[in-house]
């Protein structure tokens, strides 16, 4: 018994280290800089509330030509806006760390570590 709880004490800590290496990363930290800059952008906060919005109106109410088209200016105006591409790239940026630890830790032990099975246990 007490060889399970040191194996898990040990996993515990090696975890714990793993996500203060990752939160100390220049990554992460990019990514929490980029997160308060579109916190403190209200413009850039209307932009993708607003875009958000019209999303869920097609969603919920069906295919619309003139909210097609005000979606796609709403995107081009997102895509100018450089708070929103500096958090859109550091998110992508965190993903793809996030991704490359997952593969390293697959390969590791011989099967996919953060594999989705779709829910259910059956």
């Amino acid at each position: 018994m007490s060889e399970v709880r040191s194996d898990e004490e040990s996993v515990d800590a090696s975890f714990q280290t793993f996500v203060e290496t990752l939160t100390d990363s220049e990554t992460y930290q990019e990514f929490t800089a980029a997160s308060q800059a579109l916190e403190n952008d209200a413009e850039a906060k209307a932009l993708l509330g607003e875009y958000r919005e019209k999303q869920q109106r097609m969603q919920r109410d069906g295919y619309d030509q003139s909210l097609l088209s005000e979606m796609r200016e709403l995107k081009s105006e997102m895509a100018d806006n450089e708070t929103i591409q500096r958090h859109k790239d550091a998110q992508e940026a965190l993903v793809d760390l996030l991704q490359e630890t997952d593969d390293a830790i697959s390969e590791q032990i011989g099967r996919e570590f953060a594999q989705s099975t779709g829910g259910g246990c059956c």
